[in-house]
């Protein structure tokens, strides 16, 4: 495990999100509040007063949370799209999914692009929402290039006063639901943090209930979209930390570096999900001011914390398992105290998403 404490934390206030989205995801049907389960046994491994595991395994009928901010986002640029109604997207496979299957309720087209070496069962997920599936060679970034160009949108990393091949954004029809941003490509990214800090707003509600206050968040990042909406939720709270696949750690390098920095490809592991060389330039500011630390972990610590779940009886995927293996591997090593983690204290843990790859699940899991 590669651990970073970022030098750079201000501390300021990003400000409050204004959030009409969870008035809208509770209008859904089949709205829940995911549930907030204690994991004692994990507290006592830990050597913490508790540990809470807000369960997004599964959020109105998908694995993921992902259909949050797809939803919220979708609803937001329909209404404002002068033609547009086929939803385009680049995807690892959750957030891909979710769009689908949005676009499906809403009555619009899903183009859905995916990175070579995509999990057929995620892609098949998708496909059996309706959606055309694309696999673009080389890294999810690649991907996001062309979905950006399929609606008509100024890649990322283009020059500035570029012109995509596509002419203006939903002028071919297709209106591109990204979740992530670059400098042109801002405001859709940023419906979709709204529509993650839904989360955020059930588990303030969750701990005050239950009478607790949260002093240690970890929370996994790909582009960071999810990240941002709990620093932003969460500022001047808990302990915040940062977690990334050792070889897509994008955000790590931009905090050492002090601006964002680009990890090339190939993204490799397990925790796909997280595979993504770039932070969002909307995601960036939020978390370089509010994040106390980030974490970079391997494979085989997200193997770890999947078997430690299947072992409490909680079937989740590679992503909620880097999470998990994280809050092991940072609570019983020298990082615990670099982070001032109290013997009574409150950690939250993200379970992001369900098994999406029932096969792969098997073998790393096995017997656990």
């Amino acid at each position: 495990m590669i651990f970073h404490r970022n030098a750079l934390r201000a501390g300021r206030d990003a400000g409050p999100i204004a959030a009409p989205a969870r008035e809208f995801h509770e209008r859904l049907p089949g709205y829940a509040m995911t549930p907030l389960r204690p994991a004692p046994e994990l507290a006592r491994e830990l050597g913490v007063g508790k540990v809470l595991l807000k369960d997004e395994t599964e959020r109105l009928g998908l694995p993921s949370f992902k259909v949050l901010g797809a939803a919220w986002a979708a609803h937001r640029a329909l209404e404002r799209a002068a033609c547009g109604r086929t939803l385009v997207t680049a995807t690892e496979g959750n957030h891909g999914r979710a769009v689908a299957r949005v676009a499906r309720l809403l009555g619009a087209g899903a183009h859905v692009l995916v990175p070579a070496g995509t999990a057929d069962a995620r892609i098949d997920a998708i496909r059996a929402e309706g959606a055309t599936v694309e696999v673009v060679p080389g890294s999810y970034d690649d991907a996001v290039a062309r979905a950006a160009a399929l609606a008509g949108v100024v890649a990322p990393g283009a020059a500035a006063g570029a012109v995509p091949s596509g002419g203006a954004p939903g002028a071919n029809g297709r209106v591109l639901v990204q979740d992530t941003a670059w400098p042109g490509y801002e405001r859709i990214p940023g419906w979709i943090v709204e529509g993650y800090c839904t989360i955020f707003a059930e588990l303030a509600d969750q701990l005050d209930a239950a009478g607790e206050r949260a002093d240690l968040v970890l929370l996994p990042v790909g582009v960071g979209s999810l990240a941002c909406a709990g620093v932003r939720s969460l500022h001047g709270g808990p302990r915040l930390v940062a977690v990334e696949p050792e070889g897509a750690a994008c955000l790590l390098a931009s905090l050492r570096a002090g601006s964002p920095t680009t990890v090339p490809g190939p993204h490799t592991s397990i925790m796909a999900g997280l595979n993504c060389g770039n932070v969002s330039s909307a995601a960036w500011p939020t978390l370089r001011d509010g994040l106390d630390a980030a974490v970079a972990v391997p494979d085989a610590v997200a193997i770890d914390g999947m078997r430690a779940l299947a072992r409490l009886g909680i079937a989740a995927g590679e992503c909620a398992g880097g999470v998990v293996g994280a809050a092991r591997a940072l609570l019983t090593g020298p990082e615990r105290d670099a982070l001032g983690v109290a013997g009574d204290a409150v950690v939250v843990l993200p379970l992001t998403e369900g098994v999406t790859d029932a096969t792969a699940y098997a073998r790393l899991v096995g017997g656990a």
